[in-house]
């Protein structure tokens, strides 16, 4: 499906991140942090910097999925890199923003709307904002982006569905960001139109797994191998989203839960009743997105990506520092595959490594 044989063991996997994908994201960052070390605008420039400081994980593991198809490589890692460092500063922005305008955060995130289209013309995305002068920084990301996924050969097949999740992605960085006093009834209004497709989620489900990019990352690898149809895609797209994609995302509200409420920052966690319950819907998330993915080709593959996110996760350090958190990753890590154990002390190592 991808054209290159697909990592089916975590050793192989772990082999090629570390001999070719973890180097060229490198490669690809450096580029990156030149552009924005020019950015004229002191606050741009800073929350450029800083993503790419304290969020360089995300396109680490992003690019993983790069390593599902080596030979395509060259498109993946720029594309999933740019696409992420996208992501991860208009989050800064819109986190650390001098307005709660959502006109100004939608038109933002168009910038992801164009990167995933290879047709669209970049616009001015900060029309709606004081600090404007990025120096063509966030241009150069779009068209990074739009170059590779041209490149990829399916890219037209996927192109559809990939937008559907970037536009998912758009609205829940609109609604999470405005006045403290309207986000919940602007998110609970946002699902109600998708709520009858998605009968076994919560809401707060939903918006989790809308934040997530790792949807977008695997039509972006499913792309990259020949003669993919749209049918295919559409399949491929409903693996992933919604439990692979909420179960990303509910584990990173999971352990920073003390740092957003101190922050006042919403966290999808805080929205079930009791630890029990958030424990039983955690655990049937995780068994849904392991049944979704048992059904693509190269299934292993994609079990062992649900099993790194588990042992990514529930091995940081914030987990030590939070009782609840602690006690609900003590439930979750029960009966822990191999695979999962292996990449448990493997994200405890590249920790030590970078700090």
């Amino acid at each position: 499906m991808y054209g290159h044989q697909v990592p089916q063991n975590p050793l192989k996997l772990m082999y090629r991140v570390y001999r070719y994908i973890l180097p060229e994201v490198e490669k690809e960052l450096a580029g990156l942090r030149k552009l924005a070390e020019n950015i004229p605008d002191p606050e741009l420039k800073t929350q450029a910097l800083d993503s790419m400081a304290s969020k360089k994980f995300h396109c680490q593991g992003g690019c993983v999925y790069a390593a599902a198809n080596l030979r395509q490589r060259h498109a993946l890692i720029p594309l999933i890199v740019a696409f992420q460092t996208i992501s991860d500063y208009l989050d800064n922005l819109c986190d650390r923003s001098t307005s709660l305008d959502a006109d100004d955060f939608r038109l933002l995130h168009q910038s992801m709307l164009d990167a995933v289209n290879p047709d669209a013309e970049p616009k001015d995305y900060y029309a709606l904002r004081s600090e404007r002068d990025d120096g063509g920084y966030l241009h150069h990301l779009v068209r990074t982006c739009q170059r590779n996924a041209a490149r990829l050969p399916s890219y037209r097949s996927v192109q559809g569905y990939v937008t559907e999740l970037v536009s998912l992605y758009g609205d829940l960085q609109v609604y999470k960001h405005i006045r403290h006093d309207l986000r919940e009834q602007q998110l609970l209004a946002w699902w109600r139109k998708f709520g009858d497709r998605y009968p076994d989620l919560h809401w707060n489900e939903f918006a989790a797994a809308s934040g997530s990019t790792l949807g977008m990352f695997m039509l972006f690898l499913a792309a990259s191998g020949d003669g993919l149809s749209p049918s295919d895609a559409a399949v491929i797209k409903d693996i992933y989203f919604p439990h692979v994609c909420g179960l990303h995302i509910l584990l990173d509200y999971l352990i920073d839960q003390e740092e957003d409420r101190q922050g006042g920052d919403l966290n999808f966690c805080h929205f079930y009743e009791s630890d029990k319950l958030l424990v039983e819907r955690m655990s049937t998330i995780v068994k849904r997105a392991k049944e979704d993915v048992s059904t693509l080709p190269g299934a292993s593959f994609h079990r062992l990506i649900i099993e790194g996110l588990l042992a990514l996760y529930l091995s940081d350090p914030k987990v030590r520092t939070q009782t609840g958190v602690r006690n609900v990753t003590r439930k979750l890590m029960k009966r822990s595959p191999l695979a999962r154990i292996f990449f448990l002390v493997n994200s405890v190592w590249i920790r030590r490594q970078q700090a």
